[in-house]
């Protein structure tokens, strides 16, 4: 009995499927695309605290994905099972931001397509997207919402803080207010005319104004 008469079955046939120049090739322009959304990411990432492990995740997904299709598209049997073993995995990690969902549906479309030989699709694609996120990312900084933490120790210099941030800002709404005994706390959403932040430095000089705090608003606010 030979050895491949114990496996009765294609196994050995599969092995020689695909051939190891089709691997390679697709595996190294998955890590190129890989690499390419991984820039894009870091060129286009506007929350709080930067995540280099998401970066690395998008390059090491593209590839997976991959090497995942190369062997469903191999082999049709194959295929039924892994729908049927991916199906039960379950992801418990929270995406705070809404554009890191796009990044890990781009990495694993990148996957697929490449995957399935569609290389021009999955490179002219990916540079297509890649330029739209940067230009629509990066154009008037100054207009993205940021939040003001007033203290106030009454209600005069309240409403004087806030009248002097009307007027320095494009836009000014009250979030939240705490009141205290001797103490008032304000949380203002702003849009800034321009990239100046000296406005809060005056802020302080206001008698009453006993801090001002200027944050980035990433859309996480909870008040």
């Amino acid at each position: 009995m030979s050895f491949q008469d114990i496996f009765k079955s294609s196994f050995l046939e599969n092995v020689s499927a695909i051939s190891m120049l089709d691997i390679i090739l697709a595996l190294v322009l998955s890590f190129g695309l890989g690499l390419f959304i991984f820039f894009v990411y870091k060129k286009t990432y506007a929350g709080v605290m930067y995540s280099s492990s998401f970066g690395v995740t998008l390059v090491a997904l593209t590839m997976i994905t991959t090497f995942v299709i190369l062997a469903v598209t191999s082999n049709v049997v194959l295929s039924l099972g892994m729908v049927g073993a991916l199906s039960i995995v379950r992801f418990r990690t929270a995406i705070k931001e809404p554009l890191d969902i796009a990044f890990l549906f781009w990495a694993i479309a990148a996957g697929i397509v490449l995957a399935a030989g569609m290389i021009p699709l999955a490179v002219f694609g990916s540079v297509l997207i890649g330029v739209i996120l940067l230009v629509f990312s990066n154009r008037k900084s100054h207009t993205n919402p940021y939040i003001v933490v007033l203290t106030c120790d009454s209600h005069t210099s309240e409403e004087e803080a806030v009248k002097m941030l009307r007027s320095k800002t494009h836009r000014c709404v009250v979030k939240s207010k705490t009141a205290r005994k001797g103490s008032v706390e304000l949380n203002l959403e702003i849009r800034l005319k321009d990239d100046n932040t000296d406005f809060i430095n005056e802020l302080c000089d206001i008698s009453g104004v006993d801090s001002a705090v200027l944050v980035s608003y990433n859309g996480d606010y909870m008040g």
